[in-house]
């Protein structure tokens, strides 16, 4: 199992419909979700200097990543789900090329 941790900015005038889709997320796209191998995911909100972030953990337990976010990229549902949410979201600018949620390191964790 890997941990991931990933930031991305938020709209502030998107806030209630982000957290509004995320009390509601439609079945299938949590479907998607655990048949690529993601487990124990979170979304958190964080206001820092008047700007919006989110930060998502969550546990991958498969072998292949890659593969498995390719797979979840190319479902219909996904991409309709991604179309209603990255409006609202602002990528980081000091993202690396191809990332919309920035990939952060993790530096510590306790059980």
């Amino acid at each position: 199992m890997k941990r991931y941790g990933m930031v991305v900015g938020l709209k502030s005038s998107k806030i209630k419909e982000y957290k509004q889709l995320h009390a509601a997320v439609w079945p299938d796209v949590l479907k998607i979700i655990w048949q690529c191998n993601i487990h124990n995911y979170s979304i958190f909100l964080r206001k820092i200097s008047g700007h919006y972030y989110l930060f998502s953990y969550f546990e991958y337990t498969g072998k292949d990543f890659n593969a498995d976010m390719v797979k979840m990229a190319s479902e219909p549902i996904t991409q309709k789900w991604w179309a209603i949410c990255m409006p609202c979201q602002n990528p980081i600018s000091n993202r690396a090329p191809g990332e919309w949620w920035a990939n952060m390191e993790e530096v510590f964790h306790c059980d």
